[in-house]
């Protein structure tokens, strides 16, 4: 696949040394390995490679999801890749979903859904922040995901007016005090998902998340290890991505079952 005037290419040099970039006519980036001429990629084939000035090798990798996330704008903390998958798995996320979420951020976790819903689902996302809501229109944009995504500058707190939604994530400060809206606006059974950094949030979310018509209530934390594979001396890296957030999960049902069902074990929180 060519590369064209306009496209994003993945300028890479070591897993930690890597740019993305816009590619445009004149465009010329300057870097500690040299300056990299990013408009002689033009018509170039990803998987080539360029010389910088300092004839340092810099490798043309087509981006994908993962690339965009992390090197989003931002200015809010995103959440990690080896959360994202674990989202998508546990709620069942797919193409045609119709997927709430309140806190938009910088859009990192909007990109990555909206990434699996397309081409038939919708992402509605609020926030009440404008700054954010422009960068994560911007990342949205150059991930080529506005298309499946409808913003609202809205505090939800004050009701949804959308309903029938097949999964709802909340990334605030205080996920709790939205339990009752988004019951609302999920479909029966419809799936939660709580973002929350700390253990106090996660505790009052889940005890609302029992109160109010929840059940499968499920909070983890994710970590992820790397392995420096070398020949003969493969062990695991110094360092890793510990704690990022925890999560907390639950399923929707009728608040009159969980009336009448009011059993114990039913409602424990795993």
């Amino acid at each position: 696949m060519n590369i064209q005037e306009g496209s994003y290419v993945l300028l890479f040099y070591t897993q930690r040394k890597k740019w993305l970039t816009k590619v445009t006519v004149g465009k010329k980036m300057h870097t500690h390995l040299g300056i990299i001429d990013v408009s002689s990629i033009i018509g170039m084939e990803y998987g080539c490679a360029v010389k910088t000035t300092e004839n340092k090798i810099v490798y043309l990798i087509q981006p994908t999801i993962h690339d965009f996330i992390m090197k989003s704008e931002r200015k809010t903390q995103i959440i990690y890749p080896k959360d994202l998958g674990f989202i998508a798995s546990r709620t069942g996320l797919k193409n045609g979903s119709k997927v709430l979420e309140i806190g938009t951020g910088s859009a990192a976790l909007t990109t990555f859904m909206a990434s699996i819903i397309k081409p038939d689902g919708h992402i509605y996302t609020f926030d009440v922040n404008s700054d954010f809501m422009d960068i994560a229109q911007r990342n949205l944009e150059k991930a080529n995901m506005t298309e499946y995504v409808t913003m609202h500058k809205y505090d939800a707190h004050h009701g949804i007016d959308i309903t029938d939604f097949d999964l709802a994530i909340v990334d605030l400060g205080d996920p709790w005090t939205v339990v009752n809206q988004v019951h609302d606006a999920l479909k029966g059974s419809g799936a939660f998902v709580a973002i929350c950094p700390t253990m106090n949030q996660l505790e009052k979310t889940a005890t609302e998340l029992k109160r109010n018509g929840y059940i499968d209530i499920d909070c983890v934390e994710i970590m992820i290890r790397s392995i420096e594979a070398r020949e003969g001396m493969t062990r695991p890296s110094t360092r890793m991505i510990g704690h990022t957030t925890y999560l907390a999960f639950a399923r929707k049902i009728k608040r009159l079952e969980l009336e009448v069902n009011n059993d114990p074990e039913l409602l424990s929180i795993s």
